[in-house]
């Protein structure tokens, strides 16, 4: 990607609200809408699960992130001449909470709901948007459960293949960040030593809330003890074990500044959106799920969650049934 137009993207990082070309939607008419033009006009569709971070961050830490790659994202599309951007309200669901990587599925601060309702929503608004006449929509949803991101690049499929436009899910394609000299230098060798390798609540994601959210994030963090693991294997084993406070990694290292880094990191995941807009196809992109269901330990998770999963889905409705209202 050329540096002229990752500067372009990154000068949206800080900017100021979003001009009158982006319009939420909850606050439009049925004769509004209507009167947009569906060739030029890019939906954004926000989501965040709540989902525990451990003691020093919020449930909603991926939905503030989330908002703020939504808005960021709305700002460069409209700053394109003709361009409109209808923007929908959060959608606060996911499916996969970090605290099933030790087959933790009941966990303080965790809300989650099935990948098959991920899908089922993702895919009945596809299916709004798509009869609508809609034919650019862009999901912003960053969460790392591999079943989560599989349930909404199904849902872009549908809409792609049934519609003919491109509903994208973001962060679930591959390659499209400039991490990671930039946080390793603020990080320094002990601070890399310590987040070891981690998928959750790391000194990034703690960062990044300090950047975004400062307000949320318990100053409790500054005394947090390193959870450090080298691999996703040893992280099942940490997550297993009793007392796991629900982050890995070092988040006492986490800085403003370097969550100012990590949240810039999304600019050439948004210069790619504005490539699509121009008429590359994403269909072809390297999708997260795919490589992560690759990874042995991180299939033996989703296995277990499919398994829990389906126990709940029996439960409810065998109750449905019980009730004759299945």
């Amino acid at each position: 990607m050329k540096n002229t137009e990752l500067a372009f993207v990154a000068a949206f990082l800080a900017a100021a609200p979003a001009p009158a070309q982006v319009l939420r939607v909850q606050e439009m008419n049925t004769r509004q809408i209507a009167a947009l033009d569906r060739a030029r006009t890019a939906v954004i569709l926000p989501g965040g699960i709540l989902e525990q971070h451990g003691p020093y961050l919020p449930s909603f830490a991926d939905g503030y992130q989330n908002e703020r790659l939504a808005r960021d994202l709305a700002d460069a599309i409209v700053a394109r001449p003709g361009w409109t951007v209808l923007l929908f309200p959060m959608i606060p669901l996911g499916s996969g909470g970090a605290n099933e990587i030790g087959g933790k599925y009941s966990f303080p601060g965790t809300y989650a709901v099935r990948p098959s309702t991920v899908r089922a929503i993702f895919m009945d608004l596809a299916t709004e948007l798509g009869e609508q006449g809609f034919r650019h929509v862009f999901v912003v949803h960053n969460h790392g459960s591999p079943d989560h991101n599989r349930a909404l690049d199904q849902a872009g499929d549908y809409f792609r293949d049934t519609y003919r436009g491109q509903m994208v899910h973001l962060k679930g394609l591959i390659g499209f960040s400039d991490c990671c000299a930039r946080r390793n230098a603020l990080l320094g060798p002990q601070g890399i030593a310590e987040d070891g390798f981690s998928v959750h609540a790391h000194a990034s994601e703690h960062a990044r809330l300090m950047f975004l959210r400062p307000d949320l994030v318990d100053q409790g963090v500054r005394t947090a003890p390193p959870v450090t693991g080298g691999d996703f294997a040893r992280l099942v084993e940490i997550a297993r074990a009793d007392g796991w406070p629900g982050y890995f990694g070092a988040p006492a290292r986490a800085t403003p500044a370097l969550g100012a880094i990590a949240t810039s990191d999304d600019a050439p995941l948004i210069a790619f959106a504005l490539k699509v807009l121009d008429g590359q196809d994403a269909s072809s992109a390297p999708r997260l799920a795919a490589m992560m269901l690759g990874n042995p330990a991180i299939l033996g998770v989703m296995e277990r969650s499919r398994a829990h999963d389906a126990e709940t889905e029996a439960r409810q409705r065998a109750w449905l049934k019980a009730k004759g209202l299945e």
